[in-house]
């Protein structure tokens, strides 16, 4: 029968949270780099302007500079998307932790350390 429907492929192990906010860490680094591409740009753009006489040529470095405009628009709403992301995967990842905190302890040991006492409330009367 392995000669028909094959082998069974081995599983790779599925991505935990940290390697999930890893890249996306990653891809938000590059998103901040391509906006401050961006900005030079437009500093460039604005000082042609200040030289140029109107007319147009002025209206042409305008149109470009309005293009990078939008398409810093488009990296900033990326970037805010990223990092939205990446907030929604911190809570999960400190819900995570909170779980498994609150399943390796006994309820014994939770107020020991909580109120600094060796019973529970209700076996202290």
């Amino acid at each position: 029968m392995k000669r028909v429907f094959g082998v069974r492929k081995d599983k790779e192990p599925s991505a935990s949270i940290q390697d999930a906010s890893d890249r996306i860490n990653k891809r938000g680094d590059n998103v901040d780099e391509k906006l401050r591409k961006l900005d030079a740009e437009l500093i460039r753009y604005k000082e042609q302007i200040k030289k140029t006489r109107p007319g147009p040529a002025q209206e042409a470095i305008k149109a470009r500079a309005m293009r990078i405009l939008k398409q810093k628009r488009v990296y900033e709403g990326q970037r805010d998307m990223l990092y939205s992301q990446m907030f929604n995967l911190d809570q999960a990842k400190g819900l995570k932790d909170a779980q498994q905190t609150k399943s390796g302890q006994s309820s014994r040991s939770f107020f020991s350390t909580l109120f600094g006492i060796g019973c529970l409330p209700h076996e202290r009367l």
